[in-house]
């Protein structure tokens, strides 16, 4: 099948928050998402944007059973290590179910990587649920190494209350 990958524009994001709700209920997590295609509107393309995002793409003749032409995504964002310098983190890989299995996922990976190595990063990091095998086995098989096993690094998040506590603790100036 033919497709795509091509740099998202403001007129995509719409598509792109679909395919966010679509993601967050193959994770079990429906109710996590609190954003709109109006943020992601002003937070990737604005003057300084905070994310950048790639597109699949496939003719109108192969669109999806609901008419979507665009069919999968791939969110990232850059990050900075202090012990490698630059670095890239891949938020979000979403194909659509039904164009799994063709290339498009490796393609949107692949294409990420590209800009990686074009902005000098030193790596591409992302996270993986632990239940998602399908998911981990696919980077592994691209030559991923998994950060909690190999080196014993975890995840750590701060939000809501913990968040607000954190940020109140801050000295006044």
């Amino acid at each position: 099948m033919a497709f795509k990958i091509r740099a998202a524009t403001k007129e995509d994001c719409k598509e792109i928050f679909r395919m966010i709700t679509e993601l967050a209920v193959f994770e079990k997590m429906p109710d996590q998402v609190k954003i709109s295609h109006e943020e992601l509107e002003s937070s990737g393309f604005c003057e300084n944007p905070l994310f950048g995002c790639l597109v699949a793409e496939v003719p109108e003749e192969h669109k999806s059973k609901e008419g979507f032409t665009v069919v999968g995504y791939g969110l990232y964002f850059y990050t900075y290590s202090t012990w490698r310098g630059r670095a890239l983190h891949l938020e979000d890989l979403y194909v659509m179910p039904e164009f799994r299995g063709r290339g498009i996922g490796k393609s949107i990976l692949s294409k990420v990587a590209e800009v990686a190595k074009k902005m000098q990063c030193a790596r591409l990091q992302l996270s993986v649920l632990n239940w998602n095998t399908p998911s981990r086995d696919f980077y592994a098989a691209k030559g991923a190494q998994d950060l909690t096993a190999a080196e014993g690094w975890h995840l750590i998040r701060f939000d809501g209350q913990s968040l607000d506590n954190l940020a109140n603790d801050a000295p006044k100036d």
